[in-house]
């Protein structure tokens, strides 16, 4: 006979407290793993249903609400890894504030092209609002400061900033200036610290807040590189760097829409490359062209393309 294993299955294994109750009270409601006694369940299923008015009622009030003891309270909140039913509430009340417009959200089912509108639309008004704010003097500062540089480290944290990070690296290459993009923060750090007078660390935000992106201007501005960033006004990293070109832009409502802030961000990308391209005209030209034919060797086609690509 085959020796018994000594090792538990997955499934024998006792569930694990509290391993949602730090981050996250309100996904801990909705599991169904059996970690809940079954008087501890009617707690939770109380709660899910009336996660508003949890912050106003006494420990006493949820149990008789809910059938239960108030030492059954105390321990469905230490099952969701709280310290107790204060504890709970706070948490509660934390995880409410980041997350009533995802709860309470009511989708509308549209046609395509309606939803196409939408994008357009965002797009439109994010457009419109940067370009009422735009100071001109930070966008040439900047384009001078980029025109002089002998590197250009772009960096952005998160989904849309480090996209558009990439996309800016991805623009000036192409002008024959040494451009690299970075969207890990400890990278992010440690890149920060190897640029020196000459070099160039463009950093996009739209918080302007994130730890890893205000430490690595002030890094990188410490050893004399010049910093320039895009992100909203009075904010530590519009104070941290060198050149801060502002875009307080609105966002939509709609959870369901993406984030129009980066089209905005793209454009300042756009319009800092083209003018910088134009005043280096000469080795933009012959980069251009150099890249031109080297695509046309690789793949035979000699038809319109993008031409600055």
């Amino acid at each position: 006979m085959p020796k018994a294993s000594t090792t538990p299955e997955l499934q024998d294994l006792p569930p694990q407290k509290g391993r949602f109750g730090i981050t996250d009270v309100i996904s801990a409601l909705h599991r169904r793993d059996g970690s809940l006694a079954a008087q501890e369940q009617k707690v939770a299923d109380y709660v899910k249903e009336n996660l508003k008015a949890i912050s106003s009622m006494t420990i006493g009030d949820l149990a008789k609400d809910c059938g239960v003891s108030k030492p059954t309270v105390i321990r469905f909140c230490r099952s969701l890894g709280c310290d107790g039913f204060r504890d709970f509430k706070l948490r509660l009340a934390q995880n409410l504030a980041v997350s009533a417009q995802y709860l309470y959200a009511e989708p509308d089912t549209l046609a395509s092209h309606s939803a196409i509108d939408q994008v357009l639309g965002g797009l439109f008004t994010t457009a419109n609002a940067m370009r009422e704010q735009i100071d001109f003097q930070a966008l040439e500062l900047a384009k001078n400061a980029l025109l002089k540089t002998r590197h250009i480290l772009f960096a952005g944290i998160g989904g849309g900033s480090s996209t558009v990070a990439q996309e800016a690296a991805n623009r000036f290459f192409r002008l024959g200036i040494p451009s690299f993009f970075v969207s890990d923060s400890y990278v992010l750090q440690m890149r920060a610290a190897t640029l020196g007078p000459g070099d160039v660390l463009f950093l996009i935000s739209a918080s302007g807040e994130a730890d890893a992106i205000v430490g690595a201007a002030e890094i990188a501005s410490g050893y004399g590189a010049t910093t320039i960033c895009i992100t909203k006004p009075d904010t530590r990293l519009s104070n941290a760097t060198n050149i801060a070109i502002h875009a307080d832009l609105p966002e939509d409502g709609d959870i369901y829409k993406p984030t129009a802030s980066r089209y905005a961000h793209l454009i300042i990308i756009d319009a800092l490359a083209m003018s910088v391209a134009q005043d280096m005209a000469s080795e933009t030209t012959e980069n251009l062209r150099r890249i031109r034919a080297s695509l046309t060797a690789y793949h035979g086609r000699t038809g319109p393309q993008p031409l600055g690509d």
